[in-house]
This record gives C-alpha cells, structure tokens and sequence, in this order.
C-alpha cells in the first residue's frame, strides 16, 4: 500500500523588513512550508491569487499600499475573503487593530512580542499541517 503523500501547505509572507522576511523564509521552509515571500502588497496580491495561499502573514506598513489596503482589496475576492491571515505589525495604534479584527483577521501579532516558534505553531494549527 502506498502511503499518500501529504501536500505541503502554502504560506505568503508579505514583509517589507527583509532581514525579517528571510527569517521567517528560512523558518516556515524548514517547517515544510512551501513559501511565498514579498516585500510589498502590490505583488503580495499577485501572489495570492496566483497561488492561492493556506495563510497569509502579512506586515500593515508597506511601500506604496499598505497592508490594510490590501486586506480590504483582498476581502473583496471570492477566494481572499476566506483566507486566514495574521497580521504582524509593530503599529499597536487600536483603531489600526481594530480595523483589522473587523476585516476578519485570523490574529494580530506585534512583531517585538513575537516568538518564532509560537508563530509556526499557530501557523500549523490554522492550517491544519
């Protein structure tokens, strides 16, 4: 009997701090994660509907758009309104955190609390790896 092979998950990582962006890269990666990564929201779009993500991880201050911007778009989309996406973002201004919990965000997370591991545990939770 041939055991079926499990289909790696797909996580979009939108961060415009590529230290960062690498991190996380580097981490869901060797997690199994098959990983999309980008620095701005414009082609975060692109990738998201082109590949069509299991969770999005997505910065709000971006070049150009800025992270909300693009969860609004997004939402907009038949298959974007249903997406999982925790935000990461070091803006703790509420009326930006409550903004985005009203847009239907899986979680916010402030980038200076965070703790990798953590991140990929809820990660895998949400997308059931």
């Amino acid at each position: 009997m041939i055991a079926k092979m499990k289909q790696a998950k797909k996580v979009l990582l939108i961060e415009d701090e590529a230290v960062l962006l690498e991190l996380f890269a580097d981490k869901f990666l060797r997690e199994g994660f098959k990983v999309f990564q980008t620095t701005t929201a414009e082609e975060g779009m692109r990738l998201a509907k082109r590949n069509k993500p299991d969770l999005i991880l997505l910065d709000i201050i971006l070049p150009k758009m800025d992270g909300l911007t693009m969860l609004k778009i997004l939402r907009k989309d038949p298959w974007g309104k249903n997406v999982p996406i925790i935000i990461l973002s070091n803006v703790t201004d509420q009326q930006k955190v409550s903004q985005a919990m009203r847009l239907g965000v899986y979680d916010y997370t402030i980038k200076t609390d965070l703790i990798l591991n953590d991140l990929v545990k809820q990660v895998k939770e949400v997308t059931d790896f």
